[in-house]
């Protein structure tokens, strides 16, 4: 793959390993850095090596993470050539990834962008920040985060996707044990910037309760005066070596000299620990760690170091005191050693070349399997007859055929037995969303068509649906055309809800609107869609789920295809003779998709028009009245809450 990768903080030799592993796998990686930049309080440049193509840009306006803007000339340059990813590994709310999204858009580019964020912390930026921020999440192909807070974060954010969270990288090669090194005397080790959030004042009350602990600090910052005089305050000054700033290729060689690498950070409003590279480092270089439970360090150290609360000298000051027990420090030598694997460049470029092809299904070559699911729920009947025309092509190689049973049915399991199927029984109606998703996870890289129990869909159809889907290199679905027993047409193709349509619908004008998204009553998803979309929502009972996963699958770049030379027989609501009940779920679907696409302003304003187009067509059709009076009524207190009300459980 051709790369084109933008980090400014590049210009650390040891954080371009990378892109060296990615070119050592064969792959054209150019890196776009700045000139200079201050990482850890010293000052960087770039210095390319053997073969690293590293592109030195001029930055603007200061060295804040998130206001910097580059010359935007190179980047105008390069954006004009043909990249398979353009990775982008700047926060989405930064001044440099909207620059390089405005280049890309002014220069026509299509080629797919990944972001990357760490922020774990729900911060809502002023404006133009926020604005940015979710567009540019809206439409990237794949958002890699370092920590799950903020993967949680870029999805309530907007991200329509599936995040990944990719740790940091460490050299396992140059972070190594020392062979046989001992210190005279017990020592513990400190590496980081000295500020408040650090908690090195945390660590100094608990070395006061430890006589005979030495500590080396290694870093530099504003506390530095602050520190110095807690530490002659508590009588510490001669157990203390202060290093200062180290570079980052040195620190290795200090590590060496601990016994134990203590981060003891705090959470503050402003900021939270984002992953802890020096634990890492420290357990890959055979040193135990004690941290704070704070921010990432939990996450990243598991249960290979031990853990304690945060601002707590007292639990702080017994982790060093059980470190020392008989054993202990060779027992988390061993886990940290075995936890640092997956923090190595190997495994994280493994991580990486996975998002890359996905994000670009151009590049993925042969043929793939086909999991048909079909969600059941009572009326074997019909499953029978779909199952039955099923038969041919799940029995075909590389087919195969999972039934989830929402109504715990001993009949629907005698069937699926009956198909070759498997069968999944979750013991209670989930909905169809976390019905489908039982049958997503065992796609494992498959494509998966979605059929309804009282669809008709024969070995031929999914040929000619699966030849269609891979005709067209970012489809992320395609839907066959429908009829009904009776041989009449079905429509397919609908617009998204939005308070536009609804208007459109209310003013009876509703037959202008353009379809954007076909039903799921039989749906063919292309497996590399499902890796960078993600699973169905589950908050969805019934209804929308699939217009909710189309919705998303567009936004990053995919497209939705309706097959016509293809049609299958659909009767359409035959596993649910409770009308009301079904209405109650369409509605409440509804609202669900428009809170979720619009926001509360763009419920509310679609809200108003089916208000008022079913007011409207009270009063002239009274035929009608009974339906029109019951989706005021819906409406007007409100969807979801009418299904709450039923018992149902959503997420």
């Amino acid at each position: 793959m051709d790369v084109l990768r933008v980090y400014h903080s590049a210009v650390v030799d040891e954080w371009r390993e990378r892109e060296r592993t990615l070119r050592r796998r064969g792959h054209t990686v150019t890196t776009v850095t700045a000139c200079e930049w201050v990482e850890g309080g010293i000052r960087a440049s770039a210095r390319p090596g053997p073969g690293e193509d590293v592109r030195s840009v001029r930055t603007y306006f200061g060295q804040h993470p998130a206001l910097f803007c580059v010359d935007p000339r190179p980047l105008w340059r390069l954006l004009g050539q043909s990249w398979d990813v353009l990775d982008i590994h700047e926060e989405p709310y930064a001044l440099v990834t909207a620059e390089i999204l405005l280049i890309r858009a002014l220069r026509r580019s299509r080629v797919p962008y990944i972001l990357y964020s760490a922020q774990n912390i729900d911060k809502r930026y002023p404006w133009p920040f926020r604005t940015l921020e979710r567009c540019a999440l809206r439409h990237a192909a794949a958002v890699q985060t370092c920590n799950s807070d903020a993967a949680r974060i870029v999805r309530r954010k907007g991200y329509p996707g599936r995040v990944d969270v990719l740790p940091l990288g460490t050299d396992l090669e140059h972070y190594r044990p020392a062979a046989g090194d001992e210190n005279d005397f017990w020592t513990v080790g400190f590496v980081g910037r000295l500020e408040p959030t650090k908690g090195l004042d945390i660590l100094l009350h608990a070395l006061a309760d430890i006589p005979d602990v030495h500590l080396i600090v290694v870093g530099d910052g504003s506390s530095k005066g602050r520190l110095h005089a807690l530490a002659d305050e508590l009588g510490l000054t001669d157990r203390i070596t202060w290093r200062g700033s180290v570079p980052a290729a040195q620190v290795q060689e200090i590590y060496r000299e601990f016994d134990a690498l203590v981060v003891p950070s705090l959470d503050t409003p402003r900021w939270r620990e984002q992953f802890g590279r020096v634990a890492v480092e420290a357990m890959a270089s055979g040193v135990p760690v004690i941290a704070s439970r704070a921010g990432a360090l939990a996450e990243v150290i598991g249960d290979a170091g031990l853990l304690v609360p945060q601002r707590d000298s007292v639990a702080l000051a017994q982790a060093v005191a059980h470190l020392r027990s008989p054993g202990v420090a060779s027992t988390l030598v061993a886990s940290g050693l075995a936890r640092a694997q997956r923090f190595s460049w190997g495994a994280v470029v493994d991580q990486l070349e996975s998002i890359y092809a996905r994000t670009n299904p151009a590049i993925t070559k042969g043929e793939r399997e086909l999991l048909i699911v079909v969600v059941a729920y009572g009326d074997p009947g019909h499953l029978r007859r779909c199952l039955t025309a099923l038969g041919e092509a799940s029995g075909r190689g590389r087919i195969r055929l999972s039934l989830i049973d929402n109504g715990s049915d001993p009949r629907v399991r005698a069937l699926a037995e009956q198909a070759n199927a498997a069968y999944h029984d979750p013991g209670r109606n989930l909905g169809y969303a976390a019905a489908v998703n039982i049958g997503l996870r065992q796609a494992d890289g498959a494509d998966v068509l979605l059929v309804n129990p009282d669809a008709l869909v024969t070995a031929a159809d999914v040929a000619r649906l699966r030849d269609s889907l891979h005709a067209h290199p970012r489809a992320a679905a395609c839907a066959p055309a429908q009829s009904d027993p009776a041989g009449r047409g079905v429509r397919v193709g609908w617009p998204w809800p939005t308070p536009l349509t609804s208007w459109m619908d209310a003013l009876g004008i509703g037959r202008l609107r353009r379809a954007r998204y076909v039903s799921g009553a039989v749906l063919l998803l292309r497996a590399e869609a499902l890796e960078q979309v993600g699973d169905f929502d589950e908050r969805f009972f019934l209804y929308a789920e699939e217009a909710d996963w189309q919705r998303r699958a567009t936004r990053m770049g995919w497209s939705i295809h309706l097959v016509p030379e293809v049609t299958v027989t659909h009767v359409g609501a035959a596993s649910s003779a409770d009308t009301t009940r079904r209405d109650t779920h369409f509605d409440a679907a509804q609202e669900r998709y428009l809170r979720t696409h619009t926001g509360t302003v763009g419920w509310h304003a679609a809200r108003a028009a089916i208000l008022v187009g079913a007011a409207g067509r009270w009063a002239v059709s009274p035929a009608r009245r009974p339906t029109m009076r019951r989706r005021m009524i819906a409406y007007w207190q409100g969807p979801i809450r009418r299904e709450q009300a039923l018992g149902v459980e959503t997420r």
